[in-house]
């Protein structure tokens, strides 16, 4: 079979005439199904190149849900020791996707193309729902962070906090794309510094400040009892802890699967970069870029992160039991405290909070973007289609914003036990999400082989697949399926952690099964897959 080019369709080179002209007049242009302004494409290469980061950087600091790389490795290391690893599950089978077809609702509108309206709908609730609750979450952190310097009552910095938040939402795409690019290279550089201070001190180096206002001083051999580091943790108390005392090959291979189950968990926000694809100027150029770097973040902030970390701490080190959510409990700062270096905890809970507004102004955007794309899908209702002259989704971050009052709900403790079950029901959310990426992503590969479309005339496009897309989807089910396993381990039973484990994945399978029954649309058939519709938007826009 001869392969098709793709658009090469009527619809390649003709548009509506309203926004041609629109767009001519320097206007935005009108999506004629709705009346209402599209979302602007305001979004440039550094900032979709920001946001991509900031999702794989976590900072989240809840007990468990998505802990982050700063504060999360504590808990990898006292459980499972250095050797703990993490994986990739679908970045590069939803990176195909939306780097051809870079539309409002991203993974959300892509699932009813591909797959069908129930899935759309399931999918689109679940991932809706995962970030409304995290948002509040993002901000109750803040506010614990900045505890580490002031009595104040946490409702004062909650409000702060969140007005901050949602003034640069409601600024726009271009201004959260800024802020996004400020907030993340604070990351980056903290990361970097923290990365080449920890190979500084695990080879004997160190450094002292006379107070926490003097200028860094550089010892470049030999720390104050000159102790060089190097492998000794690794071999004594070993690179593999024994999970709750529990002797043999079974303790470590548990120790390992719960570094695991965390690991997928703290990768959750990479798929960030889909919905903020409706937003992006030239997607076809600047997503794929996108893509293709977050592995070299990944390999450089993650894995190498987490071998410094493991070099540096012990997992016996009595200060990762600490669960007061700010710095103290970053194998990072155990380590700095131990060389003696006294200012620098403080500098690190001050980047801790710019990744805590960061990822809460990221949740805002990523709901309510996501809440759009379910009205545009026909699975919310059309009032959340409403945008501002300048096509903000107004209504949508009215309605996602009134969620983040939740946090207030942190400052009592009868209340906030409570809202903390809803917000650990977030980390299996997400998985659940991938999964669905996963499949619509089957689907879509099968779509063009059945069509003749040339899968190397795409704008990003990946050898592994779709086995990748295969192992990312059965990588989900059985990481959420194991994800509560330690409640069966004897005397370890908690109802809450059982429910809040798998709760999600019985719900997701029921919205499913009931969205189906109530639409009536079967999945769609490979042959009958659209790859055409809004490529002559996308292209024009470029």
């Amino acid at each position: 079979m001869e392969s098709k080019e793709f658009g090469d369709t009527k619809e390649k080179v003709h548009t509506h005439d309203s926004d041609l002209e629109s767009l001519k007049q320097g206007g935005n242009p009108i999506d004629e199904a709705t009346g209402e302004v599209k979302l602007v494409r305001q979004l440039k290469n550094r900032h979709i190149a920001m946001i991509s980061i900031g999702g794989v950087i976590g900072t989240e600091i809840t007990e468990t849900i998505d802990e982050g790389l700063f504060l999360g490795t504590a808990t990898s290391l006292k459980n499972g020791g250095p050797i703990g690893t993490s994986q990739l599950l679908l970045h590069i089978s939803l990176g195909e996707m939306i780097a051809y077809l870079p539309i409002p609702g991203g993974h959300i509108k892509l699932a009813e193309r591909f797959v069908n309206p129930a899935l759309s709908f399931t999918m689109g609730w679940n991932y809706w729902y995962n970030w409304v609750i995290i948002l509040p979450a993002e901000l109750s952190a803040a506010a614990v962070l900045i505890g580490l310097w002031s009595d104040v009552n946490p409702a004062a910095w909650i409000t702060i906090t969140l007005v901050v938040t949602v003034i640069i939402n409601f600024l726009g795409a271009g201004a959260y794309g800024e802020a996004e690019f400020i907030f993340a290279s604070i990351k980056v550089i903290t990361i970097v510094g923290l990365i080449i201070l920890g190979i500084v001190l695990d080879l004997g180096g160190s450094y002292f400040c006379s107070s926490v206002y003097d200028k860094v001083a550089y010892i470049a051999a030999g720390g104050p009892n000159h102790d060089r580091i190097g492998f000794r943790y690794w071999k004594h108390p070993g690179p593999f802890a024994q999970f709750d005392g529990i002797p043999g090959n079974k303790g470590r291979f548990l120790a390992w699967w719960a570094v695991m189950t965390q690991a997928a968990f703290s990768f959750i926000g990479t798929e960030i970069v889909a919905i903020a694809a409706g937003e992006a100027k030239n997607p076809r150029r600047n997503l794929p870029k996108a893509i293709r770097r977050v592995y070299i973040r990944i390999c450089l902030f993650y894995i190498l992160g987490t071998i410094i970390i493991g070099l540096l701490v012990p997992y016996t080190s009595r200060g990762l039991d600490l669960a007061d959510g700010t710095a103290a409990s970053s194998p990072f700062v155990i380590a700095i405290k131990n060389a003696g270096i006294k200012g620098l905890p403080s500098v690190i809970n001050a980047a801790l909070l710019t990744s805590a507004w960061s990822a809460a102004s990221s949740d805002l955007y990523t709901s309510s973007r996501a809440l759009y794309g379910l009205a545009k899908s026909g699975n919310a209702p059309r009032i959340f289609l409403k945008t501002s002259k300048a096509g903000l989704p107004w209504v949508s971050l009215v309605f996602c914003s009134a969620f983040a009052l939740l946090s207030y709900m942190g400052v009592n403790s009868g209340a906030g036990k409570v809202f903390g079950w809803f917000a650990n029901m977030t980390a299996v959310a997400g998985l659940l999400t991938w999964f669905g990426i996963s499949i619509t992503y089957i689907r879509f590969h099968k779509g063009l082989k059945v069509q003749g479309y040339d899968r190397s005339k795409l704008p990003f496009a990946s050898k592994l697949q779709p086995y990748a897309a295969w192992y990312a989807a059965i990588s989900c089910v059985v990481i959420c399926f194991f994800s509560g396993w330690q409640v069966f381990l004897k005397g370890k039973w908690a109802t809450d952690i059982f429910v809040t484990n798998y709760l999600p994945l019985v719900l997701f399978p029921i919205l499913y099964t009931t969205a189906r029954f109530v639409t009536r649309q079967p999945i769609v058939a490979a042959e009958n897959m659209d790859f055409v519709t809004n490529i002559a938007e996308i292209e024009a826009e470029m």
